[in-house]
């Protein structure tokens, strides 16, 4: 058992169990059969895999440590086997903190596929190329870590920037891999359309919303005007030729209206089930934003919101620096044009890091006397 931590040893063997019952049922025909059924298993495997690796290792090194205590007083091994307990006992109080830190508490929809919205904000033309930089800032990350990113509908600015964009992202760990996005993201350069050499602040708001199934969210249809129309933009001739592009609007003329437009596809079929799930998408988050907003006011105090509104990064390319406003001391800044070209991992490493240090220090605080 973990030293001194009996209910943690309680939850791992518990997850170990939903562990086996996963392997099991993935030699299940009928789960075969089932895609969605199949890939939710596939990637709750994978997500506790490193979990159950360690735990095994730990019970292993524990089987260790009770066999070498068992010959401490042997007069030809005791020796040998002080050395093995130690040994076994040092990797034992290592794996503890490494399976402490994976037992803390993540997010459901990790896993998940993401719907990635870029808004252009304060700064006009400037702020609709600067929105065309984190798209390509993304799509670069998303390639090291094998994500496909496929913009699914998008307004195109004369100057080759984007006023709106909505893209889909697939792959493993896909919302894990972008959530810390979501927010304000500001620039401070000097824009190409300056003649006098001045440095302009413009802004961009990223939405970051997990991929939501049919069962996860109630969406009335009888709520939702599905429009179609023939596509607009860079879509190819085959695309432009026919009434595919799909508009669904939940609960239209009203405050709660959401408007979604898909128009990536030739299939106007394709489109429309595309548009009806990034509804479900921006339903979900409404959801899961009026819920934090009732749990804030009820709090005394609130140290950062989390909002979108909120600043979160700032790109500033006259010092060759981005600092991201969540984290402090040095380990905020970093360098622009590694960034830029999609070099997010450090970011979100130091970000998780900061998270997790936090997480772990309200453990303790809550911990029983």
């Amino acid at each position: 058992m973990l030293s001194g931590r009996p209910a943690a040893a309680g939850r791992i063997q518990e997850l170990e169990r939903e562990y086996a019952a996963i392997e099991l049922s993935l030699g299940n025909p009928a789960v075969l059969a089932d895609n969605a059924e199949y890939l939710r298993l596939t990637r709750r495997h994978r997500a506790l895999t490193p979990l159950i690796t360690l735990w095994r290792d730990y019970n292993e090194l524990e089987t260790q440590a009770r066999e070498a205590t068992a010959l401490l007083d042997d007069p030809d091994l005791g020796e040998l086997a002080r050395t093995e307990l130690d040994s076994a006992q040092s990797r034992m109080n290592a794996l503890q903190s490494e399976l402490e830190v994976l037992l803390l508490p993540t997010d459901p929809h990790d896993a998940s596929d993401v719907i990635l919205e870029l808004r252009a904000g304060a700064g006009g033309d400037e702020a609709g190329l600067f929105a065309a930089d984190l798209l390509r800032m993304y799509s670069r990350y998303g390639e090291g870590l094998n994500l496909k990113l496929s913009v699914v509908d998008a307004s195109e600015s004369d100057l080759g920037g984007y006023s709106r964009l909505v893209a889909e992202v697939t792959g493993d760990d896909a919302y894990r891999a972008l959530k810390w996005e979501k927010g304000v993201h500001r620039v401070q350069r000097i824009p190409a359309t300056e003649t006098q050499g001045r440095i302009h602040t413009s802004t961009v708001t990223v939405a970051v919303l997990p991929q939501v199934e049919q069962t996860e969210v109630s969406l009335d249809l009888s709520e939702v005007r599905i429009d179609v129309f023939r596509s607009q933009g860079a879509g190819g001739q085959g695309v432009n030729t026919t009434d595919s592009a799909v508009r669904a609007t939940y609960r239209a003329g009203t405050p709660d209206e959401i408007m979604v437009v898909c128009q990536d596809g030739r299939s106007q079929l394709k489109n429309k089930e595309k548009a009806l799930q990034i509804l479900r998408s921006r339903l979900a988050e409404r959801q899961r934003e009026e819920q934090m907003h009732s749990e804030r006011e009820a709090r005394s105090s609130q140290v950062g919101s989390g909002d979108r509104s909120e600043k979160i990064r700032t790109y500033n390319y006259p010092q060759n620096r981005v600092t991201d406003h969540r984290l402090s001391g040095d380990d905020k800044n970093f360098a622009l044009e590694g960034v830029m070209e999609g070099g997010l991992a450090p970011v979100i490493a130091a970000l998780v890091r900061a998270e997790r240090e936090q997480q772990l220090l309200d453990m303790t605080d809550h911990a029983p006397a």
